[in-house]
């Protein structure tokens, strides 16, 4: 017994010096990673993932590939909404809430009690500063229903800053939140703030202005970055559903009288507008002091004239890959920038996309696809023909909005029509269209009770009951509604439309690397929260993007 004993405390203490050597020898814990001065939150208005995959090649060192090379990058990321617009994707981003929880289910709607159009930000209690301002145009962010990240930032200190800078009034004040300050592009060549932010601009915004940067641009060419042969990967130009214009070179404001609105609005769908908000966003940075000591800020930079070229062209063509060409040697110089005036090691950028963009309908239909335009006011008329047969003498459908169909349920009512019935033979009228794949009833929406059905989550997401009507479609894929205006459009829970990027760089908190895994968009604002230090939104509904510490 004697002897186990003294062999028992052998083997304890041969233990315990092993471990004391072991903790001698083992690399001393790292210390985490303080919170990031800045958060540089970047967006590029319609860009489909697959493009800054298919050009990578063409990329310069120090843009895109930042993120692809030195970054962490989703090759899955996605939108899990149904109506993927502008105003829904930008209200997602950094509330990480889908429209079924911000309110934000399209870029406008119609109140469906009165018929009365809403615009995603118009607030008529407010104006711009210095502007005129129409009754839908967007000047607050009252009817976003949820907190974002910057305001659960400034919430936790009052000192940060949240400053949201586009080319769209809901590129800035949806992700600026209720407590930051959003400035958007007016068709006088500058950027304007409203009344519901401050009662006049800071200094910095009046001396960026008097230079009036944007008259600089009259005239200018925008000539194609590379040889005609690097661009045998997009369509050739001239397509026969192309309008006019889609040949480079071009010279902005051909025609058009300088420093009028007309120049200025042509702006928008060139590097040069792109170009513009990226040097707003410098005078901000200096202007503001964003990321100059301890308490965190954010800048959200939302760039818009890739939405408005694949508009008119699509992300097919040989113009929108130069675009993306553009934006790219752009980001290059706009990231040295950062590095040099607030620190490599003090930042964070995220970029990613409010929506993709599907492939123009003409193009879809030459590869063999069903693909078309389906005709909206037909679509009305063909349902109120049918429900007249069915019901009597009315107009049943009012109108279209945000993806669906307002009826008038006071008509239902005084004719005492039971609404299921109603419903049921709306829907049938509205399936009998050529390009509708799936229309789901409030009944259904308010109870979950198709979960499962085709596209049903991903409606349903979209569909907020006080503003969405009481029937609710989504398109086949490769269809869009008819427009006199686009060659292309966006808009559809279909892949081309909800697969978007998402690319972070911030060697200090995140190594580098693809992933994979599904991610959704909103997963961005909980992960931005981790790094801040914050509570994420109460609203939100995402997770933390699976990033690696360095």
């Amino acid at each position: 017994m004697m002897k186990w004993k003294v062999l028992r405390c052998a083997s304890v203490f041969i233990s315990f010096i092993a471990a004391l050597a072991v903790g001698a020898c083992a690399a001393p814990a790292t210390a985490p990673a303080p919170k990031p001065r800045l958060i540089v939150f970047l967006v590029i208005d319609g860009l489909p993932q697959r493009q800054v995959v298919d050009y990578r090649d063409q990329l310069a060192p120090d843009g895109f590939r930042r993120f692809l090379d030195r970054g962490a990058w989703f090759a899955n990321a996605n939108y899990q909404h149904a109506n993927t617009q502008t105003a829904p994707g930008h209200a997602t981003m950094l509330t990480g809430a889908a429209p079924d929880r911000t309110g934000i289910i399209a870029n406008e709607w119609r109140d469906p009690a009165t018929g009365e159009v809403v615009y995603n930000s118009g607030d008529t209690a407010y104006t711009y500063i210095g502007h005129k301002t129409d009754k839908l145009d967007g000047t607050s962010p009252r009817n976003l229903r949820v907190e974002t990240v910057g305001d659960m930032l400034r919430r936790a200190d009052p000192r940060s800053k949240v400053i949201a800078i586009s080319g769209k009034d809901r590129g800035a004040i949806l992700p600026g939140g209720r407590s930051g300050i959003a400035y958007m592009y007016m068709d006088t060549g500058q950027f304007a703030s409203t009344t519901f932010y401050m009662a006049a601009h800071p200094q910095w915004v009046v001396d960026f202005h008097a230079l009036k940067p944007a008259d600089a641009y009259f005239g200018r060419e925008w000539a194609p970055l590379l040889d005609d042969a690097a661009y045998a990967k997009s369509l050739p130009d001239d397509q026969k559903w192309y309008p006019k214009g889609s040949k480079l070179p071009k010279k902005i404001g051909d025609g058009l009288k300088p420093n009028g609105p007309e120049f200025y609005r042509a702006l928008m769908p060139s590097p040069f507008a792109d170009e513009l908000t990226l040097n707003f966003a410098r005078a901000a940075i200096a202007g503001e002091g964003l990321g100059k000591d301890d308490v965190p800020d954010i800048l959200s930079v939302s760039l818009s004239s890739h939405d408005y070229i694949n508009h008119a062209y699509s992300a097919e063509s040989k113009i929108s890959q130069d675009h993306l060409l553009q934006v790219d040697r752009l980001f290059q110089a706009f990231f040295r920038d950062l590095d040099s005036t607030v620190g490599r090691d003090n930042y964070i950028i995220v970029l990613t996309a409010d929506h993709g963009f599907m492939p123009a309908p003409e193009y879809s239909t030459s590869l063999g696809r069903n693909a078309g335009r389906q005709n909206g006011t037909q679509l009305l008329a063909n349902l109120n023909a049918g429900l007249a047969k069915k019901f009597g003498d009315g107009k049943w459908a009012i109108a279209l909005s945000a993806q669906g169909v307002v009826v008038d349920r006071k008509l239902i009512e005084q004719k005492g029509i039971d609404r299921a019935a109603f419903y049921e033979e709306a829907r049938r009228l509205i399936l009998a269209e050529p390009g509708i794949e799936v229309v789901y009833t409030r009944t259904e929406l308010e109870s979950g009770s198709r979960a499962g059905a085709p596209l049903f989550d991903a409606v349903r997401k979209t569909w907020y009951s006080e503003r969405s009507p009481d029937l609710q479609f989504s398109l086949k894929p490769y269809w869009m509604m008819g427009s006199a205006t686009s060659t292309t459009t966006h808009g559809s829970p279909h892949p081309y439309d909800t697969n978007v990027p998402i690319l972070i760089y911030g060697p200090r908190w995140i190594a580098p690397g693809r992933v994979d895994a599904p991610v959704a968009v909103v997963d961005i604002a909980p992960t931005i929260a981790q790094w801040l230090g914050v509570s994420p939104p109460p609203t939100s509904e995402g997770k933390p993007l699976p990033v690696r510490s360095p």
